[in-house]
């Protein structure tokens, strides 16, 4: 059972929970897990069955799919505030198609996946409004597969940085080797390294071994190579 008002707070906020009835939600936090993993740590594989999904409080996980030629392809980087794996629950795939594990040390909620969707299945008025907030999401995604399909491999590049979070320095922090990043932007690794040069001639970035500064944001958004 949940405690911490902290946690509870977070988990009612987020858009999967804040519509839930008290009584509702109660029993989500009586069943929900607090799950802390170290750097590397790995949450669950590829194959799992997939019972659980999970809303992330802190630190960064990474999500990586190995494809049947045994190439891994970097899916998502999830931040604070958010859930992943709950897609799951309405898709009926038994199994989880990807691998998760830790960039940072991180900590988790755990949801019971099943008691969640039979949750939803007793609040209908719930379900329509998840199906509004899924269908902007899904809207969103959409706008980044056309950019991936139609920009070029610097706006994709440029896409990228603008939109990675900074720490407390206002650097970018590349916690995945620049190969997977590569691979989510549907580029070969030395153009990803190619294009970064390119930007640091141009005054637009500065790079130390894995941390990137933006000198020139406006610039910036505004290259086209």
């Amino acid at each position: 059972m949940l405690t911490d008002p902290a946690i509870l707070a977070a988990l009612r906020q987020h858009h999967l929970f804040a519509r839930l009835p008290e009584p509702a939600f109660q029993e989500v936090c009586s069943l929900a897990n607090l799950r802390r993993l170290e750097v590397a740590d790995c949450l669950f594989h590829q194959g799992d069955p997939a019972e659980r999904f999970y809303l992330l409080l802190d630190g960064q996980m990474k999500l990586i799919r190995t494809l049947p030629e045994g190439q891994e392809k970097l899916v998502e980087v999830i931040q604070p505030g958010q859930s992943f794996a709950e897609a799951l629950l309405f898709s009926g795939a038994r199994c989880y198609p990807v691998t998760a594990s830790a960039l940072r040390g991180s900590s988790l909620l755990s949801i019971d996946g099943a008691h969640y969707r039979h949750l939803l299945e007793e609040q209908p008025k719930i379900c329509l409004d998840l199906l509004a907030s899924f269908s902007i999401r899904l809207h969103q995604r959409l706008n980044e597969i056309d950019t991936l399909t139609l920009a070029n491999a610097s706006r994709r590049v440029v896409r990228y940085l603008s939109q990675a979070p900074q720490d407390a320095n206002g650097e970018i922090q590349l916690g995945v080797s620049k190969r997977l990043i590569a691979s989510q932007l549907g580029i070969q690794p030395e153009t990803f390294s190619r294009i970064l040069h390119r930007l640091i001639d141009a005054g637009l970035i500065a790079m130390q071994q894995r941390s990137i500064q933006i000198l020139d944001r406006p610039s910036l958004a505004g290259y086209c190579d």
